[in-house]
């Protein structure tokens, strides 16, 4: 019983913070600033302006902290798959206790492996055209049905269907469910855009994931995806990670969206904003055409009310044209508004067709009524009431018989056809 009381009572018992706390002296003590080579891994860095990441090598890791009043020396700006030397103090961080090194000064080794795999295809695939901007095509501007690469479980397909669900729940979705990580999501996810392409009836396709770090995003910087995103028929929109994230992905898609949630909204607009403009081009519509309408009694009008008679043939001539080029005109305003409208409204724009054709019949119809209103005002409509138009040898239009001499030829207009005379005899009544 005394050896054993006597034991209990020599035995040393710590805390967890005591022990912890002579680890790291003991840990500082006996290594205290040392350089370390390795390549930068989930790099991230919070409103505090730290920088927190790992350093890795094949087989280790060791996490670090660059603080940041440490960071105004840096002549580069650290990324994920970088290789450097980090000169810093061996510690403790008492919290988690893990051990860390609070990195004091850094400096570029020359690139990671994957960041060096990164810029040998990224430039590779530029010398091959597959990020010319010609070769990329326009996303369609209120497509029917959209495909979906991407995990069936992730974050990403949440956000892609809440917000294309709130903007238009009658699109038609097709997801083809992929590994967006690991050793074979590659083959996977260039399988599945094949797949889509060859199902076909798609308009556009979102291929993509959410945030992580250089090695949870490589899938997606894999030549066998980037090929087939080239390769394929559909336009094809890359959403991969966070807006400071880029991958070859990015680049060879016809366009790039920052996340998977601003994929959806670069997908689809706002429908009550599509309803806006369908409401707004249909009354710009309706103040065209009344305003010509307007515009055409107004100058109906003036012509009868001018001098059309005493030059009759050219003033005819004159409002004849401009009669024709107005309805040329608002011919073509018609049409080039019906075929913008076409083009932003898709199965809206169905209904306003219709409607901008009836009213076009019912324009048509006054137009046509005001041609022959004109017409009737012409001075050739005069000439078959019997009247007719004398010209003298000069071809000015004979109103009195101060106008011509005894024995001079002059021309007469009839309502159809026209003689020519010699005067004989004057006389003024």
């Amino acid at each position: 019983m005394t050896e054993a009381h006597n034991q209990k009572a020599s035995r040393k018992i710590f805390s967890v913070t005591e022990l912890t706390r002579l680890i790291k002296g003991m840990l500082e003590d006996a290594f205290g600033a040392v350089w370390v080579e390795g390549e930068i891994s989930n790099l991230r860095r919070p409103s505090s302006g730290h920088s927190y990441f790992t350093i890795k090598d094949a087989s280790s890791q060791i996490t670090a902290v660059l603080f940041r009043g440490n960071q105004a020396g840096l002549k580069f700006q650290p990324k994920d798959g970088m290789l450097v030397r980090a000169f810093g103090q061996i510690s403790v961080y008492e919290k988690s206790g893990n051990y860390q090194i609070i990195v004091r000064q850094m400096e570029e080794s020359g690139k990671g492996s994957l960041q060096a795999q990164f810029e040998a295809l990224k430039e590779k695939l530029l010398k091959e055209g597959l990020f010319d901007v010609s070769r990329k095509r326009l996303i369609p501007v209120l497509p029917q049905h959209v495909g979906i690469v991407t995990s069936r479980t992730g974050a990403a397909i949440r956000d892609i269907l809440n917000i294309l669900g709130r903007r238009f729940p009658n699109l038609h979705l097709l997801l083809a469910p992929v590994k967006v990580q690991g050793e074979g999501a590659a083959e996977e996810i260039a399988a599945a855009i094949n797949l889509l392409n060859e199902i076909g009836g798609l308009d556009v396709l979102i291929v993509g994931r959410g945030g992580g770090s250089l090695e949870d995003l490589w899938a997606f910087n894999e030549e066998v995806v980037a090929r087939a995103i080239a390769r394929s028929n559909i336009p094809v929109i890359s959403a991969v990670g966070h807006e400071i994230d880029f991958t070859i992905s990015d680049f060879v898609a016809d366009l790039r969206a920052p996340t998977p949630s601003a994929a959806a909204e670069l997908v689809v607009g706002r429908k009550d904003a599509f309803e806006d403009v369908i409401n707004e081009m249909s009354r710009r519509l309706g103040q065209s055409f009344e305003g010509n309408i307007i515009r055409i009694k107004n100058r109906l009008s003036a012509a009868g009310n001018s001098y059309v008679f005493k030059q009759p043939e050219n003033m005819v001539k004159l409002y004849r044209q401009k009669l024709t080029g107005l309805i040329v005109r608002v011919d073509h305003e018609i049409h080039g508004r019906l075929r913008e409208a076409q083009q932003l409204l898709d199965d809206f724009a169905m209904k306003m067709v219709h409607s901008v054709k009836m009213k076009e019949q019912s324009y048509s119809q006054d137009v046509r009524r005001l041609r022959m209103q004109l017409q009737a005002l012409s001075p050739l409509a005069v000439l078959n009431r019997g009247y007719s138009i004398t010209r003298n040898s000069k071809g000015d239009i004979v109103r009195s018989v101060a106008d011509i001499k005894t024995g001079q030829h002059v021309t007469t207009r009839l309502a159809k056809g026209m003689f020519e005379s010699e005067v004989r005899k004057t006389e003024e009544i």
